[in-house]
């Protein structure tokens, strides 16, 4: 029985030095490429990366989304990048975040063909993947929320991209100690994945960022 103890003490000691260890070295290598809109005038990429992060039941972007649309077409306007990127949930066809996102980012005024859709970006890692091996990009500037933002620029990092990001954040969330402690668990698997570069779900024919952007749509 003591040594069940024991065992058991040291898998919970050993899980949660790799889980803050990850958490560690994830913030703390890349929260200097993290900006706000006010200090991110020199900033410059192949596009700008929005991650998907669901919709309402109408099919409209979240609250959360919008926070990260509204700061997308921002930086788009102050001439950081040429193109918009989105990347989100469309595995099935009554769900369709990226199409979703684009007709917010068309009512604003953003033109169709500067507007690329990741209909498979189904994971942070999944869209960071996806955006080096199918769109060809080189450079990102990536936008959402500044808890997410470690994550997502240590994944566009692991897959050899030249990545920095713009926080969202525009206001508190209920719910946000939620999302924080899955974000910390989630940072230990993309370690991992970014040593290990699994595939993603879908691949495909290469779509170059420096495009027209209507070559992604499908409506």
């Amino acid at each position: 029985m003591k040594r069940l103890l024991l065992i058991t003490l040291c898998l919970c000691l050993l899980a949660g030095s790799v889980l803050v260890g990850c958490n560690l070295w994830m913030v703390l290598s890349t929260r200097l490429l993290i900006h706000t809109q006010d200090t991110a005038h020199a900033l410059n990429g192949d596009c700008i990366l929005v991650l998907g992060c669901g919709l309402r039941r109408d099919g409209f972007p979240s609250q959360m989304l919008r926070d990260r649309l509204d700061t997308a077409i921002e930086a788009y306007r102050m001439g950081l990048a040429p193109k918009l990127l989105m990347s989100g949930d469309h595995g099935q066809v009554d769900y369709d975040e990226v199409n979703a996102m684009k007709d917010y980012a068309m009512a604003q005024g953003i033109p169709s063909e500067d507007i690329f859709m990741d209909h498979a970006g189904f994971s942070t890692y999944e869209s960071m993947y996806r955006a080096k091996a199918i769109f060809h990009c080189e450079k990102v500037i990536v936008v959402t929320q500044n808890y997410h933002l470690y994550r997502a620029l240590a994944n566009a990092r692991a897959m050899g991209m030249e990545a920095t990001g713009i926080s969202a954040n525009r206001r508190a969330f209920s719910g946000q100690w939620y999302f924080s402690l899955r974000e910390a668990i989630a940072r230990v698997k993309d370690t991992f994945w970014g040593i290990i570069k699994p595939r993603p779900t879908y691949l495909g024919e290469s779509i170059p960022i420096f495009g027209n952007g209507n070559l992604t749509n499908d409506r």
